[in-house]
């Protein structure tokens, strides 16, 4: 079977191999590009959602209809314009006082000022090609090792050196004290904000996994920090929410243009019914 998106029989011996073009993704029938060239997903996405704003605006009358073949370059005042029509289109409620005070109950961790912690960690890092099955298990072997009561001292700072990828091998794997902004988000959801009490002193008891790979931690001190009282943080929360509630309507809306469009060449997510969840 050929493929849908090309043009020609598909095979290389055949001439009109030659003259195989990238059959362009479409809305309602505009093309989002030029035909042969190609654009990679997020560029596409993001041309796609844009022709659909393009092409409401043009139904609500506040755009010309210029009958286009391929979608246009939007300029600024266009851009304007479609801001405009979204921000009377897209509501979202503004968040109450008991919900932001819940949020504040539910998040405190996130809220505390001044702490640290002194971390250590062997890195065991996930890049191309590499047996993630095999480098999970000498972590989990290394991790077994130094959970060991009797463990060796100077041990964890003998296979960091050995078997760590990150530079602080070089240091035992001391990575000084630590705040959560000086993390990757995935480290410092677990060295700061669970509420459970497993993080503790010395060596953590499960491998962290994070976007750079699997780590092996242990905690040699600790700052506490101090938790501000919610009216403090109250506006900070109250736009924090607003933020979240306008992202999950405007989703909403996108969903709704991509429920009621004809869309070729390009996956979107989309609903057809304006009770979109």
């Amino acid at each position: 079977m050929t493929d849908p998106k090309s043009t020609g029989c598909g095979s290389a011996n055949c001439a009109c191999s030659d003259q195989m073009q990238i059959v362009p993704a479409s809305i309602n029938g505009i093309a989002l590009h030029e035909p042969g060239q190609a654009l990679d997903g997020d560029a596409l996405r993001e041309r796609a959602y844009g022709e659909l704003l393009r092409q409401r605006a043009v139904h609500l009358g506040l755009l010309p209809n210029t009958h286009v073949l391929v979608a246009p370059e939007l300029d600024a005042a266009e851009r304007h314009v479609i801001e405009a029509m979204t921000d009377g289109e897209v509501s979202s409620p503004e968040p109450t006082d008991a919900e932001c005070r819940r949020y504040y109950d539910a998040n405190k961790t996130h809220f505390i000022v001044g702490q640290a912690l002194h971390v250590r960690h062997i890195l065991f890092a996930v890049t191309p090609g590499v047996n993630v099955h095999a480098l999970s298990q000498r972590a989990e072997s290394a991790l077994l090792e130094l959970a060991r009561k009797d463990v060796a001292p100077g041990r964890f700072e003998q296979l960091a050196a050995e078997l760590s990828n990150c530079p602080s091998s070089a240091e035992g794997g001391d990575l000084g004290w630590v705040a959560p902004e000086d993390c990757a988000p995935e480290l410092a959801n677990e060295l700061f904000h669970q509420t459970d009490s497993r993080w503790g002193m010395g060596v953590h008891p499960r491998l962290v996994h994070t976007r750079f790979g699997l780590h092996i931690i242990e905690v040699l001190g600790r700052k506490k920090g101090t938790l501000p009282p919610y009216e403090d943080v109250a506006d900070a929360i109250r736009q924090r929410l607003q933020h979240q509630s306008r992202a999950t309507a405007l989703r909403q809306y996108m969903r709704l243009l991509v429920g009621q469009a004809t869309v070729e060449g390009i996956e979107l997510e989309g609903a057809d019914s304006p009770l979109v969840q």
